[in-house]
């Protein structure tokens, strides 16, 4: 005794993973040669090129150049670029001021602290992220880079400086005086 089981249709079941396509045949362009060139007409004789309204403005060209970050004569653009980032964000309230407590000297934690604590750059009433400037940065001396940087909350614009040192014995770099305005 075989009972045969009819099955019903049921809902569609979509498979969790998607199949992987085959991978796409490279186009094959129907003509490997360039285009076909103009004829040549003697001087005077041919069709005149059409000329845009703009054609007295449209010159030589300089070739396009990608913006770069300004050269900096002290080498550590990136590394005061760095920094000026993270001290944006303390003092904006977007991060904790001890992460930042392990690259700065004793003194430059105070001066960070108390920043922090009058909250100049805090966004007011609606929050808005700040915007970085280009970072200026100089040598003094060696071991040392000064830097400034512009911030923008939107409307108001506030001027960010602040001083790193080398550490003598570990290299590391760290912040030893901030301030803002």
């Amino acid at each position: 005794m075989t009972e045969q089981l009819t099955r019903t249709p049921g809902p569609r079941i979509r498979p969790l993973v998607r199949p992987v396509p085959a991978p796409r045949r490279p186009v094959r362009h129907p003509h490997p040669e360039p285009h076909p060139q103009p004829p040549q007409h003697p001087a005077g004789t041919g069709p005149r090129p059409a000329r845009s309204p703009r054609a007295a403005c449209d010159g030589p060209r300089p070739p396009y150049r990608a913006r770069t970050a300004a050269p900096s004569s002290t080498g550590h653009a990136e590394l005061a670029g760095r920094f000026a980032h993270r001290l944006v964000e303390v003092l904006s309230g977007a991060r904790p001021v001890h992460q930042l407590q392990r690259h700065t000297t004793l003194p430059g934690f105070h001066q960070l602290a108390a920043l922090v604590r009058t909250g100049p750059l805090r966004p007011r009433g609606r929050s808005q992220r700040p915007r970085l400037g280009r970072v200026h940065d100089c040598a003094p001396g060696p071991g040392a880079v000064e830097a400034c940087v512009r911030v923008e909350f939107g409307p108001r614009h506030h001027v960010l400086a602040f001083r790193l040192e080398q550490h003598t014995r570990t290299g590391q770099w760290q912040c030893a005086a901030v301030e803002t305005r």
